[in-house]
């Protein structure tokens, strides 16, 4: 990440991180974006996450648009939880994903996290492996969404301590 610009996530960024995470869904048939039904919080990111106590960060590209993101939370006591990794597919397979994730990491730890946990669309087979290179170990539960694409979710889950 170091010839590209990690920063806090901005309300304007809404529309890049649409056609971000449109283009990362269109690589899967059936998976759409729906901003107002599925994806509330991407309406307005900086505020959304501020009022969760959580973090967000965008990866800007050469024109300073959207090319990566990845969000955190701290549902409950001890406890982050990893949200919208998704790199753009031009700026895949350099590190970027793992780079993220442990901006996530080293954050969440820094606010008194002992565990990282997530939800992650089983059809994203290239972030599974990913992840359990990461060492996060996928549990047995799968979770129906309901929503726009009939998404089914992966748990994961790692230690940070």
């Amino acid at each position: 990440m170091s010839n590209l610009l990690v920063r806090a996530v901005r309300d304007e960024d809404a529309q890049d991180l649409f056609g971000l995470l449109a283009l990362c869904f269109a690589e899967y048939p059936g998976c759409f974006v729906d901003p107002h039904g599925d994806l509330p919080d991407l309406v307005r990111p900086a505020t959304a996450f501020a009022e969760r106590r959580g973090a967000f960060w965008v990866v800007e590209d050469r024109r300073g648009r959207a090319g990566a993101c990845v969000a955190v939370d701290f549902p409950q006591a001890g406890a982050a939880e990893l949200h919208r990794l998704y790199v753009r597919s031009d700026m895949r397979r350099q590190g970027l994903g793992g780079r993220l994730v442990g901006l996530v990491e080293d954050h969440a730890r820094g606010c008194g996290a002992e565990r990282m946990f997530f939800w992650s669309d089983t059809r994203f087979n290239d972030a599974h492996r990913l992840y359990e290179k990461l060492g996060y170990v996928r549990g047995r539960e799968i979770r129906d969404l309901g929503d726009i694409s009939n998404s089914r979710e992966f748990f994961f889950e790692k230690a940070l301590v």
